[in-house]
């Protein structure tokens, strides 16, 4: 990878070597945390917890972003191809069902290097959608799990939630390519999803009408079930929503209980929903450099 960044669909150029991205990283990797985690989907925490590595700065920079202390800032520690590559057996040594690489999109390259030889568990490229081909297609052969979100079908709230008014067809070409890559969704018999691709949406308040038209879309996508869907509630208000007064607080449950009834009259099939219950600040992991010691 050159110092010049192309790597997502900004095309920032920006020489990484001298300075940061417009994902506010620079060309080394920064890892904040390192750790099992339980609170993804079913079937990718299983019982034994998620090896979720959480990587900082984002190519998409959402004003409601929840891991905001990492993607808007530099919080964690530089660590080499090498370096990141033991925090993976490290997880897998505490009984990881997974690799869970999460916002890796600013490092691609360098993941792919960490990626080699196989790793004995699936590796979970956990993403915003916002993805270019060429950084994908890195990754074949690499990735056995895609989980990408799918925010926006309305290019309007992508301008003014995440500055990318090409996002819902960037995040769409982006799926279909990861649905090639790893083609239909492979459960293990006790539900732990070896390989496919997972697409989450996040019902945000005040915009129901932009999670019909996500439900819409992948309902045409994927009419017999190629890629699971995550119906999810668990949107946090931050305290960084000035100027966006819509978003400064809890969905409620009539919100989400009519995106679930339109999910299942869309006929959305492997669905999965969640519970009012998971919306919190304590479900926000924290970012204080676990399992990096000794790197």
């Amino acid at each position: 990878m050159s110092g010049i960044c192309t790597l997502c669909p900004r095309n920032c150029q920006r020489d990484r070597i001298k300075q940061m991205g417009y994902c506010g990283a620079p060309l080394d990797i920064i890892v904040a945390r390192a750790a099992l985690h339980f609170w993804e989907e079913p079937c990718i925490s299983g019982k034994n917890g998620s090896g979720a590595v959480f990587f900082s700065g984002c190519p998409l920079r959402c004003v409601y972003c929840q891991n905001r202390e990492i993607s808007f800032s530099l919080r964690g520690k530089r660590v080499s191809v090498e370096q990141l590559r033991e925090i993976y057996h490290r997880l897998i040594a505490q009984g990881a069902e997974n690799i869970n690489l999460v916002t890796p999109t600013q490092y691609a390259p360098l993941i792919a290097q960490s990626l080699r030889p196989r790793l004995p568990v699936p590796v979970v490229y956990n993403t915003s959608g916002y993805e270019k081909i060429e950084n994908l297609r890195l990754l074949e052969g690499l990735v056995d799990i895609y989980l990408p979100d799918y925010k926006y079908a309305d290019p309007i709230l992508a301008k003014k939630y995440s500055n990318a008014p090409d996002y819902p067809e960037i995040a769409e070409k982006a799926i279909l390519e990861m649905v090639r890559q790893t083609g239909n969704l492979v459960f293990t018999e006790d539900g732990r999803l070896l390989r496919g691709v997972q697409i989450r949406h996040l019902v945000l308040p005040n915009q129901i009408e932009n999670t019909y038209a996500v439900i819409d879309r992948i309902s045409t996508l994927f009419p017999h079930g190629e890629a699971g869907f995550s119906l999810m509630s668990q949107y946090t208000p931050g305290k960084e929503l000035q100027g966006f007064p819509e978003l400064d607080r809890k969905l409620t449950r009539e919100e989400y209980s009519r995106a679930v009834d339109y999910m299942y009259l869309c006929g959305i099939k492997n669905a999965l929903t969640q519970e009012l219950s998971s919306v919190g600040e304590e479900f926000i992991p924290d970012f204080d450099f676990t399992g990096l010691e000794n790197l």
